[in-house]
């Protein structure tokens, strides 16, 4: 008797303490959603938070990869370039025609993938042939190009996370302010692809050691990045994040001596199209994405905020490259004109 009273007694109990929470909901003009916001708020942060101009935020960097990260920091800067940048200087392939993106390079290596992680959107591709990518290549346009780019993403300083929740516009005048530029979508391709065009910037097997990347999809809030500022903003970005300092994967550096290009956060870059949105996305963040070098995300017009977005900026080099040296046949060594 006693038993059947309980089972008649505990789902009333229940009702009546869910309308009572509703009701003082009610009452304070609270959602469903700001109530769990509010659970979000009173749980301890993963990571100590800075806003930095009231719009953005930077996670405090806490790596065990401290000696790798040291170890990057030693490499040489890139000549005539400005102080914690690279110089990427050689031969582009191009897949414009008519001045717009034609995504040829793109398919060209979706039809050289050997091993299909998924085929769903976002494509994911674990293994290249690289020898079929190389003749594909060979009968498209080239031009050449010379630039620095930032070593890291912004604020450009190894063992510091990125800089995110920037919107394009925020990203053009932060590079401006150090006297630099945003990076067109060519040139950051170039910079992270190299002269092979690599699928990846480390080269054509997909490997999510080497840089941030597959880690797993978290839902996100609608809503909760507005104001940016605000502490619902820091409690979203705290649970969201899945980044890591630049510089933590020794592993996750381009041709030309720049880190973190694909995966970790997206990179804001200026479109070479004349039409359509300036904006575009390059090089894919944490998530299970397709992580790569060559797919751009077009779809977001110049004031679009989100979680994982950064950038690095570009700059014009003072000097041409110095020549390499060679041995001549008594043994001197001379410059290559």
């Amino acid at each position: 008797m006693k038993r059947r009273f309980l089972w008649l007694v505990v789902p009333f109990a229940f009702l009546v303490a869910a309308w009572g929470v509703a009701r003082w909901m009610r009452a304070h003009g609270l959602s469903g959603e700001d109530l769990m916001s509010e659970i979000r708020r009173s749980e301890a942060p993963r990571f100590a938070w800075q806003s930095v101009d009231r719009r953005h935020w930077q996670a405090s960097s806490l790596s065990p990869s401290e000696q790798a990260m040291t170890l990057v920091s030693l490499e040489p800067n890139g000549e005539g370039c400005p102080l914690g940048m690279v110089r990427a200087k050689g031969t582009f392939h191009s897949d414009t025609s008519d001045g717009r993106m034609t995504g040829a390079i793109e398919r060209l290596q979706d039809a050289a993938c050997t091993d299909w992680i998924s085929r769903d959107f976002p494509a994911r591709c674990r293994a290249f042939d690289a020898a079929k990518i190389a003749e594909g290549i060979a009968a498209l346009p080239t031009t050449e190009l010379d630039f620095c780019i930032d070593r890291f993403e912004y604020p450009n300083v190894v063992g510091q996370n990125p800089i995110i929740v920037v919107t394009f516009h925020e990203a053009e005048a932060l590079c401006k302010r150090e006297q630099k530029r945003l990076c067109t979508e060519n040139e950051w391709t170039f910079a992270c692809e190299g002269e092979e065009a690599r699928p990846y910037p480390y080269g054509y097997t997909r490997d999510d050691s080497a840089c941030v990347m597959d880690r797993p999809w978290r839902p996100f809030t609608e809503g909760a990045l507005q104001p940016r500022d605000g502490e619902r903003a820091r409690a979203e970005l705290d649970r969201l994040w899945q980044g890591e300092p630049s510089g933590a994967r020794p592993k996750c550096r381009s041709p030309f001596g720049a880190y973190d290009m694909t995966g970790n956060v997206d990179e804001w870059t200026r479109s070479v199209n004349p039409t359509g949105y300036s904006s575009i996305l390059k090089g894919g963040y944490w998530g299970p994405v397709r992580a790569r070098c060559r797919p751009s995300t077009r779809a977001h017009n110049e004031d679009f905020i989100d979680y994982q977005q950064s950038f690095r900026c570009c700059a014009q080099p003072s000097s041409p490259p110095e020549a390499p040296e060679t041995t001549s046949a008594n043994g001197s060594s001379v410059k290559s004109l």
